[in-house]
């Protein structure tokens, strides 16, 4: 067990000294419990063997065995049979044992004061890190386990480790992408959305937010002004807001951004227009037109974020980038609603040029996304197993948008539901006077997971009436008992109230 017989690993853990007060035996143990309590242990290491660290410090076996034995008894250690001794993960489980005094601490730094950015300040992402133990998780952009693709993942990444893939991938690309991922792009995923482009025009990024922070970090100087729709994509806002750029609420209808209310002297149009987040209504193609039309006579530069696109819609609309004969749409595409959210697959789809400066800028922030899993996801949609992962996905999401809807009606009839056919979740609002993050903390405590509206809008903040109920993560017989949860928690709410 290499890390166990170490000894540089623990050299600067167990240091005894003849000078000092103690004997030696209690000086192993003082080191080890200093060093458990410290966190600098982890329960599934284990120490070195007795006749290993007597060795390393130059005393008697006995001497170890000893200290040892006392700790097992004090409940720091457990010995384990033929595996030797760990950490007592019961001590772990106490809150670590504060700085001691004149020990080094990063506290003594103002690390807040030195900060050039404030990205700790901005909204915080929908805490909800065990919604696979919540019985109703209606939350937005998780996976199904049972709808995931197993089989057929484990395929292609099997695929991907063969002899000559590796040859293919291992190599440092530096600023470059898979070439294979390049082309499945390009021929498979955009012209379902009706873009046809030429390989320099495409790079790969890790996800949507990696493809929104490169291109603020490249085309906004301090005090840009992006228009966003309100509600929006928070995340966007506060990534705009962290390159130094103004945002501009703009309000949104049922045909989607109101054009009218996009100020002339914008810098930058951020839209969603596939399905608005968080309503999930599509742009009109009428302002889809008058909006490159206004792009090109303001000189806007529009990032279209294709938002909850790759599910087959019914009626797709033609994404604002196969519209664009300007040159001014950026287009950010995703795989984390249909593959998966902890993949971290995305794209940008721009002119030549800009690409070239994204690859440029990308080669100093991480050179390029892991080459294996470029591989193995460019297998995965050469294959066909993508195709066949949507059509399956599509078909259990629109089930349960109907389940879900049905379920509303019949049990919380005072809300109003979005019922726009196609994404992945619902956008409701309540009665007059409701406060949907007081609901959410209420909900969690009868298994229900929700998420308030609140964060989507920009604005001083207020109770708000909306709410956002996903449907990816939720089994479609746990929709209707959810919603009866839910409008029981409300209900008693709005009594009290």
């Amino acid at each position: 067990m290499p890390i166990r017989n170490d000894t540089a690993l623990w050299a600067g853990l167990f240091k005894i000294s003849p000078d000092s007060g103690q004997t030696l035996q209690a000086q192993i143990r003082q080191a080890i419990v200093s060093a458990i309590l410290d966190r600098q242990i982890a329960p599934s290491m284990p120490l070195p063997s007795c006749r290993i660290l007597a060795d390393k410090l130059g005393v008697a076996r006995g001497t170890v065995v000893l200290a040892f034995q006392q700790l097992v008894d004090q409940g720091f250690l457990i010995a384990r049979e033929r595996r030797g001794h760990f950490v007592n993960p019961e001590v772990l489980a106490a809150p670590p044992r504060p700085p001691r005094k004149g020990a080094r601490s990063t506290n003594q730094i103002d690390w807040k004061a030195r900060r050039q950015v404030f990205a700790s300040e901005m909204p915080d992402a929908p805490k909800n890190e065990n919604w696979m133990q919540s019985s109703y998780p209606f939350v937005y952009g998780q996976f199904d386990p049972t709808l995931f693709p197993t089989a057929e993942w484990r395929e292609c990444n099997r695929m991907a480790l063969a002899v000559l893939e590796i040859r293919n991938w291992a190599a440092d690309m530096v600023d470059k992408d898979d070439p294979l991922l390049i082309e499945q792009i390009q021929a498979r995923l955009l012209p379902r959305r009706g873009i046809f482009a030429n390989p320099d025009e495409i790079i790969v990024t890790l996800g949507a937010q990696h493809a929104l922070y490169m291109l603020s970090t490249l085309l906004m100087q301090r005090g840009a002004r992006v228009a966003m729709e309100n509600p929006g994509y928070p995340d966007a806002r506060s990534i705009f807001r962290l390159a130094g750029a103004e945002t501009l609420p703009v309000p949104v209808d049922n045909d989607g951004i109101d054009l009218d209310r996009i100020p002339h002297n914008a810098d930058f149009v951020f839209t969603t227009p596939s399905h608005h987040c968080p309503t999930m209504m599509p742009l009109s193609r009428a302002r889809r037109d008058a909006l490159l039309q206004k792009a090109e006579a303001n000189d806007w530069i529009v990032i279209e974020d294709d938002y909850d696109s790759q599910l087959a819609d019914e009626t797709p609309q033609e994404a604002l980038k196969g519209l664009d004969h300007t040159g001014r749409v950026i287009y950010v595409g995703s795989m984390s609603k249909t593959l998966a959210p902890g993949l971290r697959l995305g794209y940008i789809v721009a002119p030549a040029e800009l690409v070239a400066e994204l690859r440029a800028l990308r080669r100093f922030m991480l050179r390029h996304p892991p080459a294996n899993n470029q591989r193995a996801v460019a297998l995965f949609l050469s294959l066909g197993h993508h195709d066949a992962l949507v059509r399956r996905l599509s078909s259990a999401f629109e089930e349960r948008r109907e389940r879900l809807v049905g379920a509303i009606r019949d049990y919380m009839p005072d809300w109003q539901a979005a019922d726009v056919p196609g994404g992945t979740s619902l956008w409701l609002r309540g009665p007059a006077g409701t406060d949907t993050t007081q609901l959410a903390r209420a909900a969690v405590q009868r298994g229900v997971l929700i998420e308030p509206g609140l964060r989507f809008f920009d604005g001083p903040e207020r109770p708000s009436p909306f709410m956002r109920l996903g449907i990816s993560s939720i089994a479609l017989q746990h929709i209707e008992p959810g919603i009866r949860e839910l409008a029981s928690v409300a209900g008693r709410r709005s009594a009290a109230a």
